[in-house]
């Protein structure tokens, strides 16, 4: 079996396991890698030369810079002035996207919507609206600002150092600016003016503001007491009270086993635990009222929102997150950490396990519950977005100018040639970390090792299929089928498959293969190759009809309460806007 078979029918099953998504895309890639040196298809001094790669050096610093830009306060401060409740829904949606388009422009487009999210479901909720009208519209906005810049998202990081290795010289800073910006423009301006209005109307029918404002629907675990006054009544007895808190109990633990079904008619006895699912205030009064405890909690106040030093937090899972796949037992939250999860929201899913067995998906909206000081540290070590302001961030906000001044000079010195583009990177994190902006203890956190692991592990493999002729075989496979058309068709149909690509598996990976294929098909043609690798870059980035092609999207589909298949709605029409316009400006910033 020939070297460029082998990696056929390698990256087949890496395309299937990625777009089955049951397991981890860095474990897939890593594991790839892992066969690809076993079989010998990748030498074995080549192995992990994709771990040392600009690509993935300038992604990690990419990222840390854009924990210090969050840190200092200046994205919030800017933020706050741009919110304003009593606009028109049209105008908000316009605002907020434009900000995070430009936002995404200088620095990871992900970390961007992080810092959005919050504020925009704030102002949803104080305007009484659904935050599913305007997260969507605001998640598609800042990719589409990632486009603007080098550094915006990682697929243009990986089409300007393919380059430079196949042509000597990568894409600097601003190269993709006229057609990112371009694109970016009328794309804003659509989900400001018509995208959010192909937003489902069921969607913006419910509240989800308000009800996540309340921590609503939510399963939690409280102990029956040897004082509670349930004790020797059946659950169903426990109907009337719990309708006056507005509580369901959906089900009952005795000894660490899960009664069958919902335990309607099981007796209640001292030290069961009863599943409740209700708002956080349905669950705290019911636990007043029949003298319950919480699940794992030792001290004997009347309820977990008493304590002095004990508050809320509610985050969202994404992708990649340390708890995506595990559950708050396998990670020892209480015993480790003193936080307990005290419930899950899942699209209005029932669970049939408890709480704290349950595998957590990314897009699972958590509550934990802990003292205030460890929460924000635990939100950042389980890899999750808090959902609501925590105003922590204050007392950076004094070196705010010094974020702005670190960052700004690295782009600075990055753009007119001055310094390579990872070394002033790498100078501004030093920077950042030596005066104070980024904590030492942030500073790995800060990067998203899933995305370094993936990348890391798919560049060697990508080399081998180009050096054994495989992505030469796609390029003429393509440029056969398309051999009454002109370049630019051509062009247009790489664009599509890259898009499709993309909208199924992560945008890197994809952007790892297609680049040595546009530059195959260039060269087929006689052309320049420039336009189909700007071509990749803006398609790979396109990932609007599923909430798994881009991070943002699974962001944004628990607390926007958003299906699978609403994304293309107001996807679709996109993406062709994005073709229309991405097409001629390639084509006239970069002639064939």
């Amino acid at each position: 079996m020939t070297d460029q078979t082998i990696l056929f029918i390698l990256l087949f099953f890496v395309f299937a396991l990625l777009i089955w998504g049951r397991w981890r895309y860095d474990l897939v890639a890593f594991s790839a890698l892992l066969i690809a040196a076993f079989t010998g298809v990748v030498p074995t001094d080549e192995v992990f030369s994709g771990f040392g790669h600009p690509a993935v050096v300038v992604i990690a610093l990419v990222l840390i810079v854009s924990r210090g830009l969050s840190n200092s306060g200046v994205i919030e401060l800017l933020s706050r002035h741009l919110l304003d409740a009593s606009r028109k829904l049209g105008a908000h949606i316009g605002i907020m996207a434009g900000f995070a388009a430009v936002l995404s422009a200088i620095m990871n487009n992900v970390a961007a919507l992080a810092l959005l999210m919050p504020l925009d479901m704030q102002a949803a909720s104080k305007a009484k609206r659904s935050p599913a009208l305007s997260l969507m519209p605001l998640s598609f906005a800042s990719i589409l600002g990632g486009m603007i810049t080098l550094i915006g998202t990682p697929p243009n990081i990986v089409i300007a150092e393919y380059r430079g290795s196949v042509m000597g010289e990568p894409y600097r800073m601003f190269d993709f600016a006229p057609v990112g910006l371009a694109v970016a423009i009328v794309g804003v301006a659509y989900v400001a003016l018509i995208g959010w209005r192909l937003i489902p109307v069921e969607r913006g029918k419910h509240n989800s503001a308000e009800e996540l404002s309340h921590l609503g629907d939510y399963l939690a675990e409280v102990t029956v007491t040897e004082a509670s006054p349930a004790i020797g009544q059946k659950v169903r007895d426990m109907d009337e009270i719990a309708l006056e808190n507005d509580v369901e109990i959906v089900g009952l633990v005795r000894r660490g086993e899960r009664q069958p079904g919902m335990a309607r008619r099981v007796e209640i006895r001292k030290n069961d635990v009863l599943v409740l699912k209700s708002k956080p205030e349905g669950i705290e009064s019911i636990v007043g009222a029949l003298k319950l405890k919480y699940a794992g909690k030792n001290n004997k106040d009347d309820g977990v929102f008493a304590a002095a030093d004990s508050s809320l937090l509610e985050i969202v899972v994404p992708q990649g997150a340390r708890i995506e796949g595990r559950s708050a037992q396998s990670l020892r939250l209480m015993y480790r950490h003193g936080v307990t999860l005290l419930g899950v929201s899942r699209q209005g899913k029932r669970f049939t396990k408890r709480v704290q067995e349950l595998e957590i998906q990314a897009g699972d909206i958590l509550l934990l519950m802990g003292n205030n000081e460890k929460l924000d540290d635990i939100a950042g070590w389980l890899g999750c977005l808090p959902l609501k302001e925590r105003g922590l961030e204050l007392k950076q906000r004094r070196k705010a100018g010094l974020a702005v001044l670190f960052f700004g000079g690295a782009v600075m010195l990055a753009s007119t040639g001055v310094v390579y583009l990872p070394v002033a990177l790498g100078l501004s994190v030093v920077l950042m970390v030596l005066t104070g902006i980024i904590p030492v203890r942030q500073l790995y956190e800060s990067v998203e090792w899933s995305v370094i692991v993936l990348l890391g592990s798919m560049i060697p493999i990508g080399v081998a299929l180009e050096t054994s002729g495989g992505t030469g075989l796609i390029a003429s496979g393509i440029v056969n089928a398309a051999s009454d058309l002109s370049p630019a068709a051509v062009l247009v149909i790489l664009m599509i498959v890259t898009m499709t690509l993309s909208d199924v598996m992560n945008n890197v990976a994809t952007a790892v293969i297609a680049a040595p294929v546009a530059v195959n098909i260039a060269n087929t043609l006689g052309v320049n190759p420039d336009p189909f690798l700007m071509s990749v870059a803006v398609a790979a980035s396109c990932a609007f009809l599923t909430p798994i092609g881009h991070k943002n999207n699974t962001l944004i589909m628990g607390p926007g309460g958003y299906r699978f298949g609403d994304y293309w709605r107001m996807g679709l029409p996109l993406e062709i806007l994005v073709i229309a316009i991405g097409v001629p400006m390639i084509l006239w910033v970069w002639p064939l």
